[in-house]
């Protein structure tokens, strides 16, 4: 018995396979190829143009009655001073409808034909695509087999590996020669 557990201190010792069971290791796997892989990506920016469009006509946003009610009053009262009766009382409303136009007039003169042009900006959104790097493809070479995956790095010629070593129980329930071998 006490020879047993020698060997088998032994052989935990050495490194035997035995030993190795349910163990993780490192090892470098040789690069065989690798290729960059991009994935296709939008991203929205503004365009924007000038357009030149003639002004034409300006308008008040809104009008005021207050310019041809003054001219209609003022009319009125400069038209009574002229002519007696009847007359008195036609001068006076003539003067108020002139009065009236008159104020409307003085009123609205900033409005009237431009004949310059004014800028408009017209913007829309567009996507402009990109192609980006999404990692790199690398095929490695591993103890005879040939592996596939994504990395985010060029590994180079070596790629560092990590090896999980597990016993595998047969179908009997019990450790084959076969697998033991192995």
């Amino acid at each position: 018995m006490k020879t047993i557990t020698v060997a088998a201190i032994a052989g935990l010792l050495l490194g035997s396979p035995l030993a190795r069971a349910g163990a993780t290791f490192y090892e470098d796997a040789r690069v065989k190829d690798v290729s960059p892989e991009y994935e296709r990506i939008a991203v929205p920016h503004e365009e924007c143009r000038s357009d030149y469009v003639p002004n034409g006509y300006r308008r008040r946003e809104s009008g005021s009655l207050l310019g041809p009610v003054i001219g209609g009053v003022a009319g009125g009262l400069l038209g009574a001073q002229v002519g007696r009766g009847n007359g008195r009382t036609a001068a006076a409303a003539a003067g108020a409808a002139i009065g009236a136009i008159t104020g409307d007039r003085l009123s609205r003169r900033d409005e009237g034909y431009d004949d310059g042009v004014r800028e408009v900006r017209r913007c829309r959104t567009v996507d402009q695509w990109e192609n980006r790097l999404a990692g790199y493809r690398v095929a490695y070479e591993f103890h005879g087999h040939t592996y596939t995956t994504l990395l985010p790095y060029d590994p180079g010629s070596r790629l560092r590996v990590r090896v999980d070593v597990d016993p595998v129980e047969s179908s009997r329930g019990t450790w084959d020669r076969h697998d033991r071998e192995e």
